[in-house]
């Protein structure tokens, strides 16, 4: 995936966060194989970016099809767009978190989809999965630059669900994490419009328009 200056942070913001709690920790064994599985999850999930994203004789439309199944089956996309929109998920009716989920997810397609067009062969290092609760577990990974510079820094959040199966909650670049940005972005908005969800539902559709 390419990186620019001016882009390097957002690129891996498909992106957003979900709260982790406090466990006990987990069996020595056990805890190897949430590492193992954690760590090829990432490896996979990066994989898959790069053989089906960045072909450059696929148009949009089949950028975005692929697109949409990496982050269905790597990513927790409803679960993230609850946490992302924070309290004001409780004060929405099942009508406008429908339709809040499906414009969450849209934008984040239309936003980054384009941006696998300009991938120029950065390769992507994968290191040590650390647990850090009793279904989490955080993968530390670099992209290094074609130009030598300094290797940008990606983090991933990733949850074991119940059925043994990974997800995504959050990415953390340089430090920051996208979920908690997006959030204070998105609460910041719904402010700005007096608490009004419906009116934050109009931005939103606005700014998927100006996406595409």
């Amino acid at each position: 995936m390419s990186i620019t200056k001016a882009g390097r942070r957002t690129v891996f913001a498909m992106l957003f966060a979900v709260a982790a709690g406090t466990f006990p920790d987990v069996g020595a064994a056990r805890a190897d194989d949430f590492n193992a599985g954690a760590h090829q999850f990432i490896v996979s999930l990066s994989n898959r970016v790069v053989e089906e994203l960045t072909p450059q004789n696929i148009d949009r439309t089949e950028r975005e099809k692929r697109f949409r199944n990496i982050l269905a089956d790597h990513f927790a996309i409803k679960e993230i767009g609850r946490w992302v929109l924070g309290r004001y998920w409780r004060k929405a009716n099942e009508k406008q978190r429908n339709e809040y989920l499906e414009l969450f997810e849209n934008l984040i397609i239309a936003t980054y989809v384009n941006r696998f067009e300009n991938y120029r062969g950065e390769t992507f290092s994968v290191g040590k999965a650390v647990i850090k609760g009793k279904s989490d577990a955080i993968v530390y990974s670099f992209v290094n630059q074609i130009d030598g510079s300094q290797p940008l820094k990606v983090d991933w959040r990733v949850k074991r669900k119940n059925s043994g199966a990974f997800k995504i909650v959050d990415v953390i670049v340089e430090g920051i994490s996208m979920g908690q940005t997006q959030r204070s972005e998105f609460a910041s908005v719904i402010r700005e419009n007096g608490g009004n969800i419906d009116a934050f539902l109009v931005r939103l559709r606005e700014r998927l328009e100006n996406a595409a």
